[in-house]
């Protein structure tokens, strides 16, 4: 186990390295910031001062050699718009991203996983062509427009609930200890959450479809075990792994691009921190973002391969 987990920690550490490049690479690609930081009065001397101030007149390389030493030492710079260290500014819109990502994760998995097991295992009735015609249009409708059409419905015709925002928050800066916070985080937790269970309706019906058919399945039933014995220790565990790593991509996905979501109901987290950086050229809260992103996603897969360990003893024996 020492052993894997050293491997696998000097793989992150490479891929983090690699993705810094290609992260700074790209966003300096993406326009000038001296065009928003400085107003078009100003003088050759006043903008040359500001270029040097942020090391931009510097070469590309050494400007990276700044950011990578920065990095490794806590410091992403400063924000170019909101003037503060941009790892507060990041971590200051990280909760709401955060319940309103495990919220919608949790209605995908409450309802995706049984809906799922009930699709496969009674594909032929009714109610099972029903589950997937609804998991295919949660894959086929653009989020933002299922968003707009929740926001007419319950927003504007039936004003149940607000229209966009976020409530008053609580300790930890989450907004789920109010019954008013909670009006405000279920329309985009729910928008969030359509296409998420619609990819674990289908994907647990393919398992448990296999797993139905399989000898140790029938040899269950030979045995007298009641059906929910069978469908409880034999094909949910069976299908564990599978699910267990599209939750976690899932999760890390979610919590990262939540974009589309956070801007339609203008909910003040991560995603949409990251729209208006890219708007405003501001390229250090760009950077620390991505990286960010990639130390989730890396964080999350070692995770995942921990967890098939406890799930499979297959896993743990290789």
């Amino acid at each position: 186990m020492t052993g894997f987990l050293l491997g696998r920690l000097a793989q992150a550490v490479l891929v983090m390295l690699v993705m810094s490049v290609l992260v700074f690479l790209g966003v300096y690609a993406i326009g000038n910031p001296i065009d928003v930081l400085i107003d078009p009065a100003a003088t050759q001397a006043m903008r040359a001062a500001i270029i040097r101030q942020y090391g931009l007149d510097l070469p590309l390389w050494q400007q990276y050699g700044h950011f990578l030493g920065n990095i490794l030492h806590g410091d992403f710079g400063n924000s170019f718009v909101f003037r503060i260290p941009v790892l507060s500014l990041i971590l200051s819109r990280l909760p709401a991203t955060l319940e309103l990502t495990v919220l919608a994760l949790l209605i995908a998995a409450v309802l995706g996983v049984p809906l799922g097991i009930w699709a496969g295992y009674r594909p032929e009735a009714r109610s099972s062509r029903a589950i997937m015609a609804f998991s295919t249009l949660g894959f086929s409708v653009p989020t933002f427009w299922i968003g707009l059409l929740l926001i007419l419905f319950f927003s504007v015709e039936l004003r149940w609930l607000p229209s966009g925002g976020r409530g008053p928050v609580g300790p930890l800066g989450l907004s789920i200890w109010t019954p008013e916070g909670w009006s405000y985080l279920l329309l985009p937790a729910l928008n969030l959450s359509l296409f998420k269970l619609g990819l674990l309706v289908r994907l647990v019906r393919a398992g448990t479809e296999e797993v139905m058919g399989s000898e140790h399945v029938r040899f269950a039933r030979a045995q007298g075990l009641p059906e929910s014995q069978v469908v409880g220790l034999h094909v949910l565990k069976n299908i564990g792994i599978p699910i267990v790593t599209v939750f976690g991509l899932e999760f890390g996905s979610t919590l990262a691009f939540a974009v589309v979501t956070e801007t339609v109901f203008n909910w003040p987290g991560m995603g949409k921190l990251v729209i208006e950086s890219i708007t405003s050229l501001d390229r250090p809260v760009m950077v620390a973002y991505l990286i960010l992103v990639v130390l989730l996603f890396v964080v999350i897969n070692l995770f995942v391969e921990l967890t098939y360990g406890f799930l499979d003893p297959r896993v743990r024996a290789r």
